[in-house]
């Protein structure tokens, strides 16, 4: 918890006991259903919660934005990103559903009026949203495929409506086919943990 008020001292008290009361709901519902490594648990604030709240560092959504997370496994993004802009929306989309009853659950406990859950493929999914974020779910190409269509065209955020995605590793080769309207970011500008030296961060105006 401390790494997350490191990068974002501003955070209300009641933005502070909902992130503080992640680490034994996942605790309790990852004992029940595994949608975090046994051995990464313990890494939840740091892998999870704060890699998710890089987003947060590329754009700050301002009030009444509509966000979906597509593939969002336990919540990621999603439900950091929730906590972090309450006044805006947010729709988490998987098609296991597991994976969606242990983030819905975690939504509930912590109190969250601006997230709902999707159990589908995005692909199924007609509304619309100015942006999409994603962790990892799949490919890049695979990624702009199934959620352009729910973009709208006119935007109210700093940049244009689109896609911003977390990754690891090598992505030039992801990134090519968009290098013209592609913007890549190194989580390691954000934060300083060693763990985030290789992660990186994609958005696409779409």
């Amino acid at each position: 918890m401390k790494t997350i008020l490191k990068y974002f001292p501003t955070l209300t008290q009641e933005q502070i006991a909902q992130f503080s009361a992640l680490d034994s709901l996942y605790r309790d519902w990852n004992s029940k259903i595994n949608v975090i490594s046994r051995k990464d648990i313990d890494n939840l604030y740091e892998h999870h919660v704060l890699h998710s709240l890089a987003i947060a560092k590329i754009l700050r959504f301002q009030p009444g934005t509509d966000v979906v997370d597509i593939g969002t496994g336990g919540g990621f993004p999603g439900i950091p990103l929730a906590i972090m802009f309450p006044e805006c929306s947010f729709t988490l989309v998987d098609s296991v559903g597991k994976k969606i009853k242990v983030a819905s659950e975690v939504a509930a406990s912590l109190g969250l009026k601006n997230v709902i859950f999707v159990y589908d493929r995005m692909e199924n999914v007609k509304q619309k949203f100015d942006f999409a974020v994603s962790r990892a779910a799949m490919s890049l190409d695979l990624l702009v495929k199934v959620c352009r269509k729910n973009i709208n065209k006119a935007g109210h955020n700093a940049l244009p409506n689109g896609l911003i995605c977390l990754k690891g590793g090598e992505l030039e080769t992801e990134v090519k086919a968009y290098s013209r309207i592609a913007t890549l970011y190194s989580v390691s500008e954000f934060f300083s943990e060693e763990y985030f030296q290789t992660k990186k961060a994609v958005y696409l105006p779409l």
